[in-house]
C-alpha cells in the first residue's frame, strides 16, 4: 500500500509508570518526539498504541489491571480518551496531526470488512502530516473479538497495509540470551528462538516475551522484517528504520 512504511508498536510498560499504570508524560513526550522525526524525515509509519485500560485505572481507584471484563472494558473507555488527548497536544507541538483507529478482530475477519481498514489506511497515509493511531477497540472487545494482543494487532495491520517493517518497542533491548543476557542482534530463523522466551508480563502488561515471538513468527512469515526495542530510548527509532540502531532484528521470510 505504501512503500517503506514502518508499524511502530507500544506495549502498555513503555506508555505507562509501572507503580500505579497512569500514564507517563514523559515517557510520552520522547516518543512522540522521536516518531515526529521520522515523519519529518519522510517516513510514513502507522502507529500502534496500548495504554488504554492502563491510563484508565487511575479513574477507578485501581491499584491494578482490573480482571473482570466490565471494568477492564470501562477502564478503556476512559482510557482511551486520556490517551488520545495526550497524544493529539503532544504531537501538535510537531505539526503532527492524528487519526484514531480503533479494531476488533471482527474488522479484519472477511476480505470485505478488512478491505474497508485497508482502504481507510490508505487515505490516511496518503496525507504527510497525519499519523493513524491504532489500538485494539478495547471497551467493546471481549475474547472472541479481541486480536490476543497489541502485538498479533501490529503485525496484522502491517500486513494488511503492506508495511515493510514493523518495530515492537518494549521494556528491554530486544531479545536477550537467557545465558548471558547478552542482546541477540539478529535472528535470521525464527523457529530457533523460541527457547529463549522469559514470562516477563508485569502487572500491566497484557503479553510477555511468548506472545511477541508468536507475532513475529506472523510477521516474518508474511515476508515483514520486525524488530524488538526499548520503548523508552525511542530516540534509536531512526537508527533502527536506517538498518541500524540497538535491537533484536528479525529477518523477514524469504519467499520460496
Amino acid at each position: 500500500m505504501t512503500p517503506d512504511l514502518t508499524v511502530i508498536k507500544a506495549g502498555t510498560g513503555v506508555l505507562t509508570k509501572s507503580a500505579d499504570g497512569t500514564l507517563d508524560r514523559a515517557a510520552l513526550v520522547h516518543l512522540v518526539s522521536a516518531i515526529s522525526a521520522l515523519v519529518d524525515a519522510g517516513h510514513r509509519c502507522l502507529f500502534v498504541s496500548s495504554g488504554a485500560v492502563g491510563s484508565g485505572v487511575s479513574a477507578f481507584g485501581l491499584s491494578e489491571y482490573p480482571k473482570d471484563t466490565a471494568t477492564r472494558q470501562a477502564c478503556a473507555a476512559v482510557g482511551q480518551a486520556r490517551l488520545m488527548q495526550t497524544y493529539s497536544s503532544l504531537f501538535s507541538n510537531f505539526d503532527v496531526t492524528i487519526a484514531q483507529v480503533l479494531l476488533t478482530a471482527a474488522d479484519l475477519g472477511t476480505p470485505e470488512r478488512a478491505g474497508y481498514v485497508s482502504d481507510t489506511l490508505g487515505r490516511l497515509l496518503a496525507e504527510p502530516r497525519i499519523l493513524p493511531i491504532i489500538n485494539e477497540n478495547d471497551s467493546v472487545a471481549v475474547e472472541e473479538l479481541k486480536f490476543g494482543d497489541n502485538d498479533m494487532l501490529s503485525v496484522r495491520v502491517a500486513k494488511l497495509a503492506g508495511a515493510k517493517r514493523v518495530i515492537l518497542l518494549t521494556s528491554v533491548d530486544g531479545l536477550l540470551d537467557p545465558e548471558t543476557n547478552a542482546l541477540i542482534p539478529e535472528v535470521p530463523a525464527i523457529d530457533d528462538v523460541f527457547k529463549h522466551v522469559r514470562d516477563d508480563k508485569g502487572r500491566f502488561s497484557m503479553g510477555g516475551m511468548a506472545s511477541k515471538l508468536s507475532a513475529i513468527k506472523f510477521a516474518v512469515e508474511a515476508g515483514i522484517e520486525t524488530h524488538i526495542a526499548h520503548g523508552r530510548h525511542p530516540e534509536r527509532l531512526a537508527d533502527i528504520v536506517a538498518g541500524k540502531g540497538i535491537s533484536t532484528r528479525f529477518h523477514a521470510a524469504i519467499a520460496s
